[in-house]
């Protein structure tokens, strides 16, 4: 089934069911009115949420109405733990080969993760709002989860049992900040602010054979002012599928329901062709990534970071087509003061 989370004023919101293609909408209440309560009370208030989902693809559903994603909070608008890791090994490699810096052994048998602010998400439609520029703003196209309770001490394959819903992300950066962050040796924090989830956050059971063990194999395309510049595999190149990004979670604390696991920035290797000369054809799902490519390539990056009045789309196909999670659609503006 698909859930998102209506505008209403508060800051929660109104869980509502929504249609296989996006098209109608039905509130969920008398079910439930946040998704949270939903997460909390999984085996008893899911199957109830199916049945009107049911119904509302079969055209039976007596209140439904056109669901609108410019009316959408984040699925969980505000979340108990937002921890995003950094899934695909090969934006590290770029990201450090710019640098001329080698990626430690233990990257690639230990997943990097940070915790963000999980108190003020965006919704799909949402500004982004930055107070300056300057601060080097990017965005970064993601697939994130949300949890049940995962007990402290899971196993990868124990914790995928956690996975209740599935959603997409632009988990934004501001570029400038983070390195003088990164040198005082305590992680991310004002470089990085709001992160922003798609209209919808979709159960395990509507991805089909496209969820494979903890990787959803499908194209992550980003759009940035209107141009497609990233057509992403999420799936083959993940080095660490989501399973094992909970597990390293809880290796000394339990998850709670409630929970948002990132992917971090989805990435795919670069083609090499006979002249020697390396290609990417797939694009990327952000600016740092594209800038390590020409500094690699070139000796610098030359492509800027986003600026205010730009736009950036993400979405997520299926195999026939149609939207899966609904599109990431934003506008780059000012803090006004």
């Amino acid at each position: 089934m698909k859930l998102a989370t209506y505008k209403d004023g508060s800051r929660d919101g109104q869980l509502v069911v929504v249609a296989r293609d996006l098209g109608t909408a039905h509130y969920a209440t008398g079910i439930a009115d946040r998704l949270q309560q939903v997460l909390d009370d999984w085996g008893f208030l899911s199957p109830q949420l199916q049945d009107l989902y049911d119904s509302l693809n079969s055209g039976k559903a007596r209140h439904a109405f056109a669901f609108d994603p410019a009316q959408c909070m984040a699925p969980l608008p505000r979340a108990y733990q937002w921890a995003d890791g950094s899934a695909y090994i090969n934006h590290v490699e770029l990201v450090r080969a710019a640098r001329d810096s080698e990626v430690p052994a233990s990257y690639y048998t230990d997943p990097l993760m940070y915790q963000g602010g999980s108190d003020d998400f965006l919704g799909p439609c949402d500004d982004v709002v930055v107070p300056k520029e300057e601060y080097g703003i990017d965005f970064e196209a993601e697939i994130a989860v949300i949890t049940g309770d995962v007990p402290m001490g899971s196993t990868p394959e124990q914790a995928l049992d956690g996975i209740r819903l599935v959603m997409i992300a632009n988990d934004v950066s501001l570029r400038s900040l983070i390195p003088a962050e990164l040198a005082k040796g305590f992680g991310f924090f004002q470089g990085k602010p709001a992160t922003a989830f798609s209209p919808v956050a979709v159960t395990l059971d509507e991805l089909g054979d496209d969820w494979d063990q903890g990787r959803l194999k499908l194209t992550l395309q980003s759009t940035w002012n209107g141009r497609k510049v990233g057509m992403c595999e999420a799936g083959p190149e993940m080095t660490f599928h989501f399973g094992q990004l909970i597990a390293h979670i809880c290796k000394t604390r339990n998850v709670r329901a409630g929970s948002i696991v990132g992917s971090g920035t989805v990435s795919n290797k670069g083609v090499t062709g006979a002249n020697g000369k390396t290609e990417w054809p797939k694009g990327y799902s952000c600016i740092a990534e594209k800038r390590a490519i020409e500094t690699i390539q070139d000796g610098k990056p030359v492509t800027e970071f986003m600026k205010f009045g730009d736009t950036i789309r993400i979405e997520m196909r299926g195999r026939d087509g149609q939207s899966l999670f609904g599109a990431i659609d934003q506008k780059i503006v000012p803090l006004k003061r």
